[in-house]
């Protein structure tokens, strides 16, 4: 016998040993989305490696090559537009430069409203300011008397529109107020809270957090505990709050070791799910259904007209049900995350919406009635924190404000809310509305040949720009002349309340469409000849080459 002989059948069994491991690790690489959001390591390299530069102020106009007609024009309208803002803003902006440099939040907002390219001039010259004063209706009033039209929705926590909740609040206080400021012993509206929470979840159990973020770790860390499993499924450009298990790429200085980030609405996302056995839940937040496999839309990454956004009921639908299948037959947990979009399509949230149910259901913002909360719901067999048969075996969640009576008579207010016929009526014509909204100005748009457009889920908007121009995050700046408050994205999301009557609409339809003329008189539209937005992004490359 060839002495070699026993080498090569040892080397045939080890390479038939990893074959297994080989298919798995090929098709979890397929399963991830081919961009830099699918590929959360990679991301951050890169992140890292990305040199800052700004345009000086001649630059700033030019940035896409453009003539010197077309630039003069371009800071024509910039100088009128920082004119306005400081006639217009002036005790609202000098309380934001008071305060900015003692909140990291207002620093790091106001650094990343436009690419960084552009930050600094527009920082110095367009200053809006960050404080408001009142609201009222579907509106807020700045410090100077500005009255805007809400398009930011507190970042999801306006359904039904500021008077509710200030109402749901005093109400709630007034409940609570003999118990006051107790923790740890809970007040009784808790009862009444939690057994509305079962019927409108169909679980079995609630807990009760402090924010949308906790909600979803305990979400995780239970799954993880009853599974016993380690790793946790998100999609590509899904957010489900800033810690590190469910934010592993830009953003996070560490590596997140026991994430997959998986393309949304995919094939090769449901073999990975069949043929891995570390899988212990699967991340779902429904408002991807509006932009699948790309982040929450801000303009700060706007730097051309690649924004794309679109809404396909029935496809999201049918995906939510591949994954159920999936789910069950591997004993994979199916989380949904209704932080931010829960209480906004149903009464029941996505579950009623798409027809679909989850193995656990995370609440928040809304559902305070105006205070801030996280709530888990979910079975008995997967919401126990401990084993009868082994008693130092736990799943340990705590939290001083936990179920804070205030919070909890503010919520019972809501959650009674709920239950009312008007509610039941907006629930019922929600997309009928909105969509019709969303249709109407869009051809308004199109009639007018300007080079914008909107994309909606129900009442949460997107803007998208026909143009790769390099300036399209200037709008932001034209809405809030026209008297339109969005949030720090810019254009990215509009969160429209629900309780925007027909009139309120017309209003905003009018102030967008006056805005998006001024924009482009002001020649910010304006492309070269043969533009696209991979010669935009080209070009910008360049830029960072010769930076670095």
């Amino acid at each position: 016998m060839n002495e070699s002989f026993p080498l090569y059948i040892a080397g045939a069994a080890a390479l038939a040993a990893l074959l297994p491991r080989i298919r798995r690790r090929l098709q979890l690489s397929r399963a991830k989305h081919r961009s830099l959001a699918g590929h959360s390591k990679m991301s951050r390299r890169v992140a890292k490696l990305l040199p800052f530069y700004e345009f000086d102020e001649s630059g700033f106009y030019a940035a896409d090559a453009a003539p010197a007609e077309v630039a003069a024009r371009r800071r024509s309208g910039f100088e009128a537009l920082a004119a306005l803002y400081a006639q217009r803003y002036a005790r609202t902006r000098a309380l934001t430069e008071d305060t900015q440099s003692m909140v990291s939040d207002m620093q790091f907002t106001g650094s990343y409203r436009v690419p960084f390219q552009f930050s600094r001039h527009v920082r110095s010259h367009l200053k809006a300011g960050s404080f408001v004063q009142a609201s009222a209706g579907v509106t807020l009033t700045d410090l100077d008397g500005n009255v805007f039209y809400d398009l930011a929705g507190s970042y999801g926590v306006n359904v039904f529109g500021y008077d509710v909740y200030k109402g749901c609040m005093a109400r709630g206080a007034a409940r609570v107020e003999a118990l006051g400021p107790v923790l740890g012993a809970y007040h009784p509206v808790l009862a009444d809270n939690v057994k509305r929470l079962c019927a409108i979840s169909g679980m079995e159990e609630v807990s009760f957090h402090m924010s949308g973020t906790e909600a979803v770790m305990q979400a995780v860390r239970l799954a993880r505990y009853h599974t016993g499993r380690s790793h946790l499924v998100r999609f590509c450009g899904a957010y489900h709050g800033w810690w590190g298990d469910v934010q592993p790429g830009v953003g996070n200085p560490t590596a997140a070791e026991h994430t997959y980030t998986l393309k949304d609405m995919h094939a090769d996302t449901l073999r990975v799910l069949r043929t891995r056995r570390d899988i212990a839940c699967v991340l779902v937040n429904p408002l991807q259904a509006l932009h699948p496999n790309a982040g929450a839309p801000g303009d700060s990454s706007l730097v051309d007209g690649g924004r794309r956004a679109g809404y396909d009921r029935a496809a999201y639908t049918d995906w939510l049900e591949q994954l159920r299948e999936v789910c069950t037959e591997r004993g994979i947990v199916l989380i949904f995350d209704e932080v931010f979009l829960g209480f906004r399509l149903a009464k029941g949230g996505a579950q009623e919406y798409f027809g679909v149910r989850a193995d656990l259901v995370t609440y928040g913002k809304t559902l305070g009635g105006g205070f801030p909360v996280g709530v888990v719901c979910g079975p008995h067999r997967l919401m126990k924190r401990y084993r009868d048969d082994r008693p130092a075996d736990i799943c340990f969640a705590r939290g001083t404000f936990n179920s804070h009576p205030h919070v909890m008579g503010a919520m019972n207010e809501f959650l009674q809310l709920l239950d009312a016929p008007d509610i039941d009526a907006i629930y019922r014509d929600a997309d009928t509305v909105w969509n019709a909204r969303a249709d109407g100005l869009n051809r308004r748009l199109r009639e007018a040949g300007l080079p914008v457009g909107v994309a909606n889920m129900g009442s949460i908007w997107t803007v998208t720009y026909a143009v790769p121009s390099r300036y399209n995050w200037m709008l932001q700046y034209y809405l809030r002349a026209e008297g339109l408050l969005l949030s720090w994205v810019g254009t990215g999301r509009f969160i429209f309340s629900l309780n925007y009557s027909d009139a309120d609409f017309a209003e905003v339809s009018e102030r967008f469409m006056a805005a998006a003329k001024k924009m482009e008189a002001d020649g910010w539209w304006w492309t070269p000849p043969g533009a696209s937005n991979k010669r935009v992004r080209r070009a910008i490359l360049k830029e960072m080459l010769t930076r670095r």
